[in-house]
């Protein structure tokens, strides 16, 4: 067993292209624990979110801070701590934080998932 406290986890810039703007990454449970799952929390700067994507496998979201929107081609949802969210493979979307609010997530996917960016 192993506890792992996400507020002692550092956060890291994550400076990839699939965002809008500034987001830090809390690698939680990585390779090193597990063979099945990858767990992160993602944070999110006031307004920013990420850009339509899809993911290989599926995703599950775990509404940690502030307000944030979850949306695919047909719905745009409004999220707030302990919502969860759960994203089939292969389903087109975007998330990210409402304008003005910060926002947190944990995600909950496979180690070998691929993403594909939609929008550039």
């Amino acid at each position: 067993m192993k506890v792992i406290r996400v507020d002692e986890v550092a956060k890291e810039p994550w400076p990839i292209k699939l965002f809008t703007g500034r987001v830090t990454v809390q690698p939680i449970i990585g390779r090193d624990l597990s063979k099945n799952f990858s767990l992160q929390q993602v944070n999110f700067g006031k307004g920013v979110r990420n850009k339509l994507h899809s993911h290989s496998t599926e995703q599950v979201l775990i509404v940690t801070e502030g307000r944030g929107i979850v949306a695919t081609d047909e719905e745009e949802v409004g999220v707030r701590p302990g919502d969860i969210i759960f994203i089939a493979a292969g389903e087109k979307h975007w998330h990210g934080a409402a304008e003005g609010s910060t926002f947190s997530h944990i995600y909950v996917m496979s180690p070998d998932q691929e993403t594909t960016q939609i929008e550039e």
